[in-house]
């Protein structure tokens, strides 16, 4: 068990400085540069013959992105490139007109025409829109000829104009869309499709910071905004990695870079982008999308919500929950008071949100998990002679996912022991059958959750989470969280096992040989209920007869 410096609980990229340092000196990387599987792909597809004539690409769906992929197939290719936005098929195909006597009077030559062993980037969502579309689209490219769509039926033409087809298409969509299209064409990679990914984010190492920093360049230059200065690169670095959830990744979602450049360039001096200015900028997107974060921290505040950050208690936790919105973009923490109660019973643990359906699957898995590993690690040869009830109180959604499962188990063996649980603490993390400490998502938001709510409550210097510690690489926290962290005043623990994690939050050692020890206590608990209830034997009521 760790208790974690502020050095932990947010990047650190002082190694890549040399290369921050002079990020002016580094040649920039356009989109294509910056996708090499994409690009790779791209020329992979112009030199192949055959049936090959589809490329199938995950890429957000929407125009701007496509038009970066525009430009990169025009790089890669050097061939005609057209792009359509249309979920009209005429476009795709082209139309004409007839007379009374069948005699063609206006013929509008379709993409498919036009492209003319070029390249033809279709959305998807043409083919949704339009399910028929496709076996006539997939015939066209594969025969070599297609035939333009009658404007008006009620007046066909003598000849129905044909055209060759010699091009190539670029089916673009989100990975949800691209399933759908699966299902209209089940054998689309069977020689027909290749696949690939617009890559959202890079690794970032020693061999590809120069790339990154490249790339982020290169953004601003093409979209003729400020360049950087060092310590803005650091508080973007930081922020990429809150928002890929990882230290090590930084996004290459251009969309994304482009929102928070813009609106920092409001208040800066048109020079440069400063830390001051790209900070400015998430703490005002920040405020524009906070109301339901504080409104919910407003009933914790005013006691509507219970949630305790002082004292002890027996069978009762704080938890630590992500909650999302449908309708709203901010996912945010809130600490949630997890209770057990126990009493005689057959050793069934009751999990009351799943009777009540508003627990999920996974939330189930982890109870189970939960208690196998408690009867496992108390080694008993009868049944638990005791029963439980585990809820989270005052939650009134669905609850899901196994996160919560080292809280509950915390929760559970301090009801059974009558150990009390110290409520400055809160807890989150998976457990495994073993008792080792797995990681869960959503940690930033979550450990801010209960800091918001420490802070408003006041702080002890004792209060803080305990975490898996293989969640540290993926900790961004807010700079007031670190300040705190810095001061003594909030405290990070990362664990690796259920032996570490209740010694922190319960002050005893989980097992061992001293009978002060959480299965210890438990095992004596168990041991006195038996000999209390345990019915006598022939023997033992014949021996009490002449006592």
């Amino acid at each position: 068990m760790i208790q974690e410096k502020w050095q932990a609980v947010t990047p650190q990229y002082n190694e890549y400085n040399d290369y921050i340092d002079n990020v002016a000196s580094l040649p920039l990387i356009n989109f294509g540069e910056a996708q090499p599987r994409l690009s790779k792909t791209v020329e992979t597809f112009t030199q192949l013959a055959g049936l090959n004539k589809f490329l199938v690409l995950n890429v957000p769906d929407n125009a701007f992105y496509r038009s970066l992929l525009e430009q990169v197939v025009i790089e890669k290719t050097e061939s005609k490139v057209l792009l359509t936005e249309s979920l009209d098929t005429k476009t795709l195909f082209g139309t004409y007109s007839a007379d009374h006597d069948g005699n063609l009077t206006v013929r509008k030559p379709g993409l498919l025409e036009i492209a003319d062993n070029g390249f033809i980037i279709l959305p998807i969502n043409v083919l949704l829109a339009n399910p028929a579309s496709w076996p006539a689209l997939k015939a066209a490219v594969l025969t070599h000829t297609a035939q333009a769509i009658n404007s008006n039926p009620t007046k066909p033409a003598n000849i129905e104009p044909a055209y060759p087809v010699a091009c190539k298409i670029i089916l673009v969509g989100d990975r949800s869309q691209i399933a759908d299209l699966e299902y209209l064409e089940p054998d689309l990679y069977m020689g027909l499709a290749l696949y690939s990914e617009l890559e959202l984010e890079m690794v970032l190492t020693e061999d590809t910071v120069q790339r990154y920093l490249g790339h982020i360049s290169w953004i601003l230059n093409h979209f003729e905004l400020p360049p950087l200065t060092p310590e803005a690169i650091h508080r973007l670095m930081t922020a990429g990695a809150r928002y890929s959830e990882d230290q090590r990744y930084m996004p290459l979602d251009v969309m994304w870079y482009l929102s928070i450049f813009n609106e920092a360039a409001l208040n800066s001096n048109q020079q440069a982008l400063t830390e001051p200015d790209i900070d400015g900028a998430f703490e005002a997107k920040y405020y524009r999308e906070a109301y339901l974060p504080e409104r919910a921290r407003s009933d914790i505040l005013d006691g509507q919500v219970i949630i305790e950050t002082q004292g002890e208690c027996v069978g009762q936790v704080n938890g630590l929950t992500v909650i999302e919105v449908s309708g709203h973009p901010l996912s945010y923490g809130e600490p949630a008071r997890i209770s057990c109660v126990i009493h005689f019973g057959d050793g069934d643990i009751s999990d009351v949100e799943r009777k009540a359906e508003l627990g999920g699957n996974l939330h189930a898995k982890g109870m189970m998990i939960m208690q196998a590993f408690v009867a496992s690690a108390l080694n008993l040869e009868e049944p638990l002679p005791y029963s439980a009830s585990v809820v989270f109180e005052q939650s009134y959604c669905e609850v899901d996912g196994d996160s919560a499962t080292l809280a509950e188990l915390c929760s559970f063996v301090s009801a059974l022991s009558e150990y009390p649980i110290n409520q400055q603490i809160a807890v989150t993390g998976a457990v495994d059958q073993f008792g080792k400490v797995q990681a869960v998502g959503g940690l930033n938001e979550k450990i801010e959750g209960f800091y918001h709510v420490c802070k408003h409550q006041g702080f002890t210097g004792s209060q803080g989470v305990i975490l898996p510690k293989s969640n540290l690489k993926h900790l961004a926290l807010h700079k007031d969280v670190v300040e705190s962290i810095k001061n003594n005043e909030f405290h990070i623990w990362s664990v690796e096992t259920v032996d570490q994690a209740i010694p922190i939050i319960m002050g005893q050692p989980f097992r061992g040989d001293d009978e002060d020890s959480v299965i210890s206590k438990i095992a004596q608990r168990i041991e006195n209920f038996e000999r209390d209830v345990r019915p006598l034997s022939i023997l033992e009521r014949i021996k009490n007869c002449f006592v």
